[in-house]
């Protein structure tokens, strides 16, 4: 898995690159990836989608 903290601008591997929560489409190049961080127990949790309506589909869906 790439670095979240990346730029995503680099040559990155489709194998590699996040996939979006929603779509599933591997997250390469795209100027409109989102990345949304939480943290829970000391922990920080990435989750990567592809554009803002992917990220809005998710928070309603959740």
């Amino acid at each position: 898995m790439v670095d979240p903290t990346s730029e995503l601008e680099e040559d990155i591997d489709e194998d590699e690159a996040p996939n979006c929560e929603v779509c599933g489409e591997p997250i390469v190049e795209d100027p409109n990836h989102v990345v949304r961080t939480r943290v829970e127990d000391g922990k920080a949790y990435h989750r990567h989608f592809c554009s803002e309506a992917c990220a809005a589909e998710f928070d309603d869906a959740n």
